[in-house]
């Protein structure tokens, strides 16, 4: 059947655009991603989010009552170990 075909073919190509992405972008995941490095890969791109866009340092300026200055520093401190320590791993 020819829409077997095209379905399959459109599924190949989603995939192989997938893994392109996950190649350039560490932050997009893989199959090997545990879930701590998941985590932390979605903290670290929202803090820089957060520094990066001036209203929302603001925003979280004022409702910590802070100036800006020192927001952005304690995102760029929490940018380092966004989750904690990592677990240990076990060795197979």
């Amino acid at each position: 059947c020819c829409f077997c075909l095209v379905q399959a073919s459109d599924r190949f190509n989603i995939n192989s655009q997938l893994e392109h992405l996950q190649a350039k972008y560490v932050g997009t995941g893989h199959a090997d991603l545990s879930r701590f490095e998941w985590a932390v890969n979605i903290q670290r791109d929202s803090y820089a989010s957060y520094i990066g866009h001036y209203p929302m340092l603001a925003y979280f300026a004022i409702a910590e009552n802070e100036s800006i200055g020192r927001e952005r520093y304690n995102f760029m401190q929490k940018m380092l170990l966004p989750c904690g320590l990592p677990p240990e791993r076990e060795d197979d």
